[in-house]
């Protein structure tokens, strides 16, 4: 368990998910609480539990959810919120083959996309909803519900676990914390009709 609380681990995971042209700005383990994850894909088949770029393909979604808590890093980018499992966790699936894609971004996938890898960055510009609270023990809890319909609920622990293999996680939980209050109170404002 102790090498999921390293600094240097996390970063090997995180940058996978990380887009071309962004960078890493903070990250920490975090706490996934309950996440709901729906993406649409255009232009795909699904066989062998990946997905298939094919030009006679058709539109999928594909919901991915987890109901109980399970370690998570979490990492900000200039314009992504970016997630990793710390290990293999099982998730419950759902697939569509006949989504209702008005208003939603499609994705095209370029490559074979294996399905564990989907849910994995969000562009702040996607996300409708965000609540950051104070909780228990120093903790702080997250709430945010994207256009697409995915919802997140996010746990950030006080402390990066025993051992000092995050050096950095009460300054990165900070500017993680902060990122997404600004979010929140944009949010706020567009529901208070001000923007």
């Amino acid at each position: 368990m102790s090498e999921i609380f390293n600094e240097k681990n996390m970063l090997i995971f995180l940058e996978k998910y990380i887009p071309t042209g962004e960078t890493l700005t903070a990250g920490i383990h975090g706490i996934g609480a309950e996440t709901h994850i729906k993406q649409v894909f255009g232009k795909c088949v699904i066989k062998d539990d990946c997905l298939f770029p094919d030009e006679n393909g058709t539109s999928i979604e594909i919901s991915k959810s987890k109901y109980s808590k399970y370690d998570l890093y979490i990492g900000i980018t200039q314009n992504y919120l970016i997630m990793s499992e710390c290990e293999e966790y099982a998730h419950y699936y759902e697939f569509d083959d006949k989504p209702d894609t008005e208003g939603i971004d499609i994705r095209y996938p370029n490559n074979i996309l294996p399905i564990e890898r989907i849910g994995n960055c969000f562009p702040f510009s996607d996300i409708m909803e965000c609540t950051v609270k104070k909780a228990w023990m120093g903790s702080f809890k997250c709430f945010i519900k994207m256009k697409d319909g995915s919802t997140l609920k996010l746990i950030f622990p006080k402390l990066g676990g025993l051992g000092g293999g995050m050096p950095n996680h009460s300054e990165y939980r900070e500017a993680i914390i902060e990122r997404l209050s600004t979010i929140s109170l944009k949010c706020g404002e567009k529901t208070n009709g001000n923007n």
